[in-house]
């Protein structure tokens, strides 16, 4: 969000504005990342492991951070 809206009082922005204020609002609520941009690196790194047919049983995981499952 720009500091122009930041600033803005909700009585003086447009309805395009408020609905997109909302909908930003929400995405940032369910996805704390919403906006957010890979760095190069991480994105390559993520695509080979998409591509990689190596998996970790959930059941690993779990036990290696320390969580019931």
């Amino acid at each position: 969000m720009s500091t122009a809206t930041e600033n803005k009082r909700v009585s003086n922005m447009t309805v395009r504005e408020l609905k997109s204020l909302i909908r930003d609002t929400i995405s940032e609520l369910v996805d704390p990342d919403y906006g957010m941009e890979l760095r190069p690196g991480v994105a390559e790194t993520l695509r080979k492991s998409m591509k990689s047919k190596k998996r970790t049983p959930v059941e690993k995981v779990a036990s290696e951070l320390g969580l019931k499952w």
